[in-house]
């Protein structure tokens, strides 16, 4: 009996930290009061001044979901066009200008959860340097002395920078949850603007360089999103082309040829 009672304690006990880990806190329960007020001003949401911390998360816990796990439902027509043609999907006739069909349009091919936005929010640096291109990452390695591997190629260039990040941070006395400007500190205005401009998104007006800082990091992670997305389906593309063209070689093969090679293989 006693070693009934003493496994069930710890059952429970088990349990009960599943729970607070999955539906206790949130991931912008440890940000600053900085980082919580400066996503609410980018995502343009009225909020109190930094020092009232619990009005802050109400406030952002309040525009969560609709600003980072199903964001689509804010977007214009345009954006919700571009979202479905990166999926490979024209919007159905007749919905071109209408932003609520298109809106659920978009839901299908959705693939943000309010687990995986909590993930990859819990976790900025995974993602957040996805649609910077080489130069850029390798000014960011040099602005904060991150050792670049030789030879210099883009995966090693993400892994430094990855790895280095949060020291990257530290030393500049800055938070990393959600960072500030001081991320795109390397970046141009012409770089800022270049950014927008090669993925089909508005500029913002007026064009300052805070106002296109806050949203490129707003939109920073659709277009990490994005990327995958199209990575996936780059790779999918050249493994069928890949198959295709090994079956039209078998088919050209007579029997003894495929004999001959399985006994080689």
């Amino acid at each position: 009996m006693r070693f009934s009672l003493a496994s069930t304690l710890v059952v429970t006990l088990a349990a009960q930290a599943t729970a607070n880990s999955w539906f206790g806190s949130t991931v912008y329960d440890k940000w600053h009061e900085t980082e919580l007020e400066r996503w609410l001003s980018d995502n343009g949401i009225p909020h109190p001044g930094p020092s009232d911390r619990k009005n802050l998360q109400s406030t952002v816990k309040a525009n969560w979901n609709d600003k980072v796990v199903s964001p689509y439902t804010s977007w214009d027509a345009q954006t919700l066009t571009n979202y479905l043609s990166l999926k490979g999907q024209q919007a159905k006739e007749g919905t071109e200008q209408d932003a609520k069909s298109l809106a659920e349009q978009v839901k299908g091919y959705w693939t943000e959860t309010e687990d995986s936005a909590n993930q990859a929010y819990g976790n900025v640096k995974g993602w957040i340097f996805d649609s910077w291109s080489d130069s850029q990452l390798k000014a960011f390695a040099d602005k904060h002395g991150i050792p670049v591997p030789q030879p210099r190629q883009r995966d090693s260039l993400l892994a430094a920078v990855r790895d280095n990040y949060q020291s990257a941070a530290e030393k500049a006395k800055e938070t990393a949850n959600y960072p500030g400007n001081w991320l795109y500190a390397s970046w141009s205005d012409s770089d800022l603007k270049s950014w927008f401009d090669e993925r089909g998104y508005n500029v913002p007006q007026p064009s300052t360089r805070d106002s296109m800082i806050a949203s490129l990091r707003r939109q920073s992670r659709l277009a990490s999103l994005n990327a995958q997305g199209a990575y996936a389906s780059v790779s999918s593309a050249a493994a069928n082309a890949q198959q295709t063209l090994s079956d039209a070689l078998l088919d050209s093969w007579s029997d003894s040829q495929i004999k001959e090679w399985a006994d080689k293989n």
